[in-house]
């Protein structure tokens, strides 16, 4: 073990509280790394900055401006795990705000494959671009990237996190809080609704992520709906206990709790975590999908959401249901996200004024 090595690992011996100041710069997100770092004050500017950059960008003069924000700005998407809808949604978001990318999706065609350490990659890539973006397999290598460059290099740029392991997603859980304020806006706003959360938790990174953002929104219920085998991991149920946010474990059947829920968010079962190939594939999640005979049990104003990509947990004819609101969730990530860089980079300012 190096000096890194052991450096990082008192780090992460850190609590989450006290590793939301570190990815700060005067009180301002500089790094977005975890879902902790959200307060509600956050979300709210996010929302407004991110409706305000998808009304500009209506228009051809609003595009060019938009796109004049960001112009000397440069953008690193390092992605060694698979990616459609992030890795695109990210990049068009960059290109929105007029930064130009680059981008490494395979660590085989990098330097690591000599050899190269991965934290000599991320001060490779800090010393062309002014804000890396990434998505790796292993947990925690997003705050291992941001960590490193805080501390061991002269060129700190910001680092957001597109996906690490199974721990954390949050980019996706600001576009589903995103996507859950514009569905809710004339109800009452996300205060006192129910969210169901339903398929892989144990593993869904997204459902992690957003379950964090739950303490931010008074009267907020949660209720997890999973298979004993997938369902949420104890530091999660731990931190809804701390912060006092009800939650309900259902382990036998979507259906006794569908009807409970302002909003669903199914996902797939996540078998790339296999320990064992095939280990997903011995567990019954026949219980835990909707289908089109399954929307009469759902309440007339509720939304159902899924982060994608989709197997056969959501029925294709439940897309023409308007309460299925996914390909707007996904559509709605490109918007967050440029309005997050916005915020990054301190421009948002600028698009609030236009």
């Amino acid at each position: 073990m190096n000096i890194q090595d052991e450096k990082f690992a008192e780090f992460e011996k850190l609590s989450n509280e006290e590793k939301v100041k570190y990815f700060q710069r005067n009180g301002h997100l500089f790094d977005m790394i975890i879902s902790q770092q959200l307060n509600r004050q956050v979300i709210d500017d996010l929302f407004k900055i991110t409706n305000q950059v998808r009304t500009i960008a209506k228009s051809k003069t609003g595009s060019i401006f938009l796109q004049g924000l960001l112009r000397h700005k440069r953008a690193m998407l390092y992605f060694t795990q698979p990616s459609s809808r992030t890795f695109l949604s990210f990049e068009n978001a960059c290109h929105i705000l007029g930064m130009r990318t680059s981008e490494i999706r395979d660590s085989r065609v990098s330097s690591e494959i000599k050899g190269e350490s991965f934290d000599d990659s991320l001060r490779t890539f800090s010393s062309y671009t002014d804000l890396i973006i990434m998505r790796h397999h292993e947990p925690n290598r997003a705050e291992r990237a941001a960590w490193l460059l805080n501390s061991y290099s002269d060129r700190a740029v910001p680092v957001i996190n597109g996906g690490s392991g199974a721990d954390q997603h949050p980019t996706q859980a600001i576009l589903d809080i995103y996507t859950l304020l514009r569905s809710f806006e004339y109800q009452g706003g996300l205060e006192h609704k129910t969210i169901l959360m339903c398929g892989d938790l144990k593993r869904g990174r997204t459902v992690r992520s957003l379950s964090y953002l739950m303490k931010n929104f008074e009267g907020v219920k949660v209720i997890y709906a999973a298979p004993p085998e997938f369902q949420m991991r104890s530091d999660v149920i731990e931190f809804l206990e701390r912060h006092k946010i009800p939650c309900t474990i259902e382990d036998k059947n979507l259906l006794n709790v569908l009807p409970k829920a302002d909003a669903i968010y199914m996902t797939r079962i996540q078998d790339e975590h296999d320990k064992v190939s095939g280990e997903s594939g011995k567990t019954d999640i026949s219980n835990f999908k909707i289908g089109k005979e399954d929307m009469n049990k759902v309440k007339p104003n509720a939304i159902i959401l899924h982060p994608f990509p989709r197997r056969d947990e959501i029925d294709v004819a439940v897309d023409s249901d308007p309460r299925a609101m996914y390909w707007h969730q996904e559509r709605n990530g490109m918007w967050a996200r440029a309005g997050l860089i916005a915020y990054i980079f301190n421009v948002h300012g600028e698009i609030m004024d236009y």
